[in-house]
């Protein structure tokens, strides 16, 4: 996989979710670096509704990109992502869900099991 990405930090992200996509034998991390890996013109940006709309109770969601506070949230959610609004940040947390960065989240789980991507 050729990493497009300019910015140091992403491309270490892209570099370790591929690699550790082939050691830990998940698909899941593999398709975060590939969203990754795609141009800022194209980036992901999902707003609270869209989780609230399509996620369930206490699921574990990736966005590879940005979430912003449009829309409230009522289910407690474990988010990781690139960045977070500071409101988007705010609702999650005021629901009893995780605000966490896609690192921290394959740290905690390198397999990938019952974790959904949006985006």
């Amino acid at each position: 996989m050729q990493i497009k990405n300019k910015n140091p930090v992403l491309k270490n992200l892209i570099e370790t979710l591929y690699k550790g996509s082939f050691k830990h034998n998940s698909p899941l991390w593999r398709a975060v670096a590939e969203k990754l890996n795609k141009p800022r013109r194209k980036a992901y940006e999902v707003n609270l509704l869209t989780l609230e709309k399509h996620a369930n109770k206490n699921e574990t969601i990736i966005v590879p990109g940005c979430v912003l506070g449009f829309g409230e949230i009522t289910k407690k959610l474990n988010v990781a992502a690139v960045r977070f609004s500071r409101t988007a940040k705010e609702k999650i947390e005021k629901a009893g869900g995780s605000c966490l960065s896609i690192e921290e989240l394959y740290e905690k789980n390198p397999k990938g099991h019952r974790i959904k991507i949006m985006g």
